[in-house]
């Protein structure tokens, strides 16, 4: 009896340890990744703090200081959302062709002269109000930013794949994520005490500090030198060999590029295609989730209907690099199809009618689910992308998210006027009927990603094994 219990508590043990160890080690591996892939995290920290902040507060900054209504003040933000999506369709292939520090330098440059003018714009005296000096001069900002972001976001993907090993790669794609969202969170930490001291003005120009200081991380530790090593790491082959991989002529480049070009890729146009159904459900946490909990509710939910809208990104923060260091040795397609499965599910709770449980169990599976997916989604892109064409794949990948933004919001109002009415009570609303068609949408995804597994996994090998 003592023996079997020795051998049971010694199972358990060893269950445990090893649980552990799948849990940590991917974390360990990756605070020993080099000093390019932290140049990087940082710098994606610090512009995801910067870029948040600004949004958050730019609607409100053209109507105080630019003298615009709400109508085009919204304008202006869906001028600068949507445009950076778009972007990144035309400008993707500039990490490809210029390199990883050249395009974060010029992106960061973009971006820093763009949210000077944006700043400098509430302090030009004279007419205020739609095209006005004020509103020019903050628009051409705002393309400054647009412009730099397009290039931003692609050479970062395209340096985590460059930087990390097969070991580091979905923790490396996981932190990325995880930091995207924290700095969604962070500007409600630090926005408010600065724009009580200094106005909104006063806050962008620290937005416009931080800019320079990404600047300067990307050009201290991303030297040429820390990145042929971090590359050399990553890929197993020599400093040298990584060098002179560089030195393919511009004729030979162009012709692979033409010959690879992503949109020839059927595989890879359904995938990122398939997935715009479950991402409306991201479109919806802001244009129905405030309205929804704001109008179906009343009390707590009604009165702090900002908490539960803003409550994704700090879980996505906390659970993202947990959820990857559980699941890295998952095969990244079957992911992508549980992560989807698991994000879209949770909308039939709200089906059932508006209730804090159900509202709370919808907004932790969904970000589960989205945890699972996201990350995996962009690794899944780099993945398949040929060698030296990461950049355009990403930024192509990008698209579909582009028309999910647009088309969501081209049905979304008609949605609640019909099913969630300003001014009605909650008992005379049909919340149940809005939220189980959007189920609907959301879960053709993962049943898509499913039926489609043989082609698309035969395709990823083929991709890989060419």
């Amino acid at each position: 009896m003592g023996d079997a219990q020795a051998r049971t508590e010694e199972i358990s043990t060893n269950i445990i340890r090893h649980t552990l160890h799948e849990v940590t080690q991917p974390f360990i591996d990756l605070f020993h990744a080099s000093q390019a892939l932290w140049g990087i995290n940082l710098s994606y920290l610090l512009e995801g703090l910067t870029y948040f902040g600004v949004v958050g507060l730019l609607a409100i900054y053209f109507n105080n200081f630019i003298g615009l209504n709400d109508i085009n003040a919204g304008q202006m933000v869906g001028f600068l959302t949507a445009g950076i999506t778009l972007s990144m369709l035309f400008l993707g292939a500039t990490v490809d062709i210029i390199g990883v520090r050249k395009s974060l330098l010029i992106a960061l440059g973009l971006m820093l002269v763009g949210r000077a003018l944006l700043s400098a714009g509430s302090a030009i005296t004279g007419t205020s109000g739609l095209w006005s000096s004020a509103h020019i001069t903050a628009m051409v900002g705002l393309l400054g930013v647009i412009l730099g972001y397009g290039i931003y976001q692609p050479a970062c993907y395209t340096a985590v794949k460059k930087f990390t090993t097969e070991k580091t790669a979905a923790m490396g794609y996981a932190m990325l994520y995880a930091l995207m969202n924290l700095g969604g969170f962070l500007p409600g930490l630090i926005s408010p005490p600065l724009r009580h001291a200094y106005g909104i003005t006063g806050v962008f120009w620290v937005y416009v500090a931080l800019t320079a200081v990404g600047m300067l991380v990307v050009a201290v530790l991303l030297t040429k030198k820390a990145i042929r090593e971090a590359t050399a790491l990553s890929s197993g082959e020599t400093v040298e060999e990584t060098t002179k991989e560089k030195d393919q002529p511009l004729k030979e480049k162009i012709k692979f590029y033409i010959k690879n070009f992503p949109l020839k890729d059927a595989r890879f146009l359904f995938f990122i295609f398939i997935l715009i159904p479950v991402q409306t459900l991201f479109a919806h946490n802001w244009l129905t989730l405030p309205q929804y909990c704001n109008r179906a509710f009343t009390g707590l939910v009604s009165n702090n209907f900002e908490f539960f809208v803003n409550f994704n990104p700090i879980l996505i923060f906390i659970l993202t690099p947990m959820v990857a260091a559980l699941t890295i040795k998952r095969n990244t397609y079957k992911m992508m199809i549980a992560g989807t499965l698991v994000m879209a599910s949770p909308t039939f709770l709200l089906a059932l009618g508006p209730n804090i449980t159900t509202l709370f169990g919808y907004l932790i599976i969904m970000t589960i689910g989205e945890a699972m997916w996201q990350p995996r989604f962009l690794q899944w892109v780099a993945e398949i992308a040929p060698k030296r064409m990461t950049g355009i794949y990403m930024g192509i990948g990008q698209f579909p998210w582009f028309l999910t933004k647009v088309v969501t919001s081209l049905y979304s109002g008609w949605f609640l006027m019909r099913y969630c009415p300003e001014g009605a009570l909650p008992a005379e609303m049909h919340t149940q009927t809005m939220w189980l068609i959007y189920g609907f949408i959301a879960i053709i995804s993962p049943i898509a990603l499913f039926l489609a597994r043989g082609w698309m996994l035969k395709g990823f090998k083929v991709k890989h094994e060419s």
